[in-house]
């Protein structure tokens, strides 16, 4: 492991060394160069920007953030580009590094460190950290969406006002939205109103639309869980008589399976009501690789399997 960093950091320091941007290809006839790290951030710089950068995710369908690690093939990306946004609270906790390095010949923005400091939820997990999934609350990722857009306005002035009015537009499709999921949520029966997922990833989602959320593992996927917390869940399934419970696309879902078959052993049949998307969204050009069809198809599939 430790040779592999290693190699990775020197093959980084090589190619910054190579790509280094300079003031005349920055402003070349061409689109500005924009690399987001996950799929929720890389749809903010489509609604904002469309066709007017050349955008590209560095994390695809299925990906987690918590235990990716940097390629070559991303390297040289990042190191192409002349804007990278990523999530920040740690969410992309292996590429610090490569953060770092990067920060020092281009603006590296960490759009979800924009939140208020009162508004993060205090990670259970780590101390002195916060919980980096914001987009499961949609007015938080509001603030996200206008940081994505001050970054873009920045690398390309000339394009600002058409940037700010799309930003705008959006924002108020995420009013929309934050309402909507409100207003579904409350159609579940109070005491079904209990998410249980495999890791603890819908803490703001929980906060923001009254619903209780309970994750077998902590915050980060790096978490470990045993045979005693696969019990302890058991037991309040059954004691609590929960309907179903959640597997996630980024998440192995054996974990939730024993948790499954453990409370049939205790007579309780519990069902895994759906696969809801957590720390990334679905295939891009599909609803749910959009961040307001990822929203969309996790609100109701939590509400079909709880009402």
């Amino acid at each position: 492991m430790k040779l592999r960093i290693t190699f990775l950091a020197i093959s980084l320091v090589a190619i910054l060394w190579a790509c280094q941007p300079t003031k005349e290809n920055i402003d070349a006839n061409r689109k500005p160069r924009v690399v987001a790290t996950t799929g929720m951030i890389y749809d903010v710089v489509l609604n904002i920007a469309g066709d007017s950068i050349d955008a590209q995710p560095l994390m695809g369908p299925g990906v987690d953030p918590h235990l990716y690690k940097a390629t070559q093939g991303d390297l040289k990306k990042l190191t192409e580009a002349d804007l990278v946004l990523y999530n920040g609270l740690f969410l992309e906790g292996k590429m610090g590094e490569v953060f770092d390095k990067l920060s020092r010949i281009k603006p590296i923005v960490a759009v979800a460190e924009t939140v208020p400091e009162a508004q993060l939820r205090n990670s259970t997990q780590y101390e002195d950290a916060y919980d980096p999934h914001i987009w499961f609350d949609v007015s938080l990722w509001k603030n996200a969406v206008q940081e994505a857009s001050r970054a873009l306005q920045d690398i390309d002035p000339d394009n600002s006002e058409y940037y700010r009015t799309n930003t705008e537009n959006y924002l108020q499709q995420l009013d929309t939205l934050h309402q909507w999921v409100q207003k579904r949520i409350a159609e579940i029966p109070e005491d079904q109103r209990i998410l249980v997922t495999a890791h603890d990833a819908f803490g703001y989602f929980g906060d923001a639309y009254g619903i209780e959320v309970v994750g077998l593992q902590g915050i980060s996927t790096l978490s470990e869980f045993g045979l005693k917390d696969i019990s302890n869940l058991v037991d309040m399934i059954t004691e609590r008589k929960i309907r179903a419970v959640f597997v996630e696309t980024s998440v192995s879902p054996k974990a939730i399976n024993a948790v499954v078959t453990g409370c049939r052993e205790k007579g309780h049949d519990v069902v895994i009501g759906g696969n809801l998307f957590s720390d990334a969204m679905g295939p891009f050009g599909t609803f749910e690789g959009t961040y307001i069809g990822m929203v969309t198809t996790n609100v109701n599939t939590i509400v079909e399997a709880l009402k």
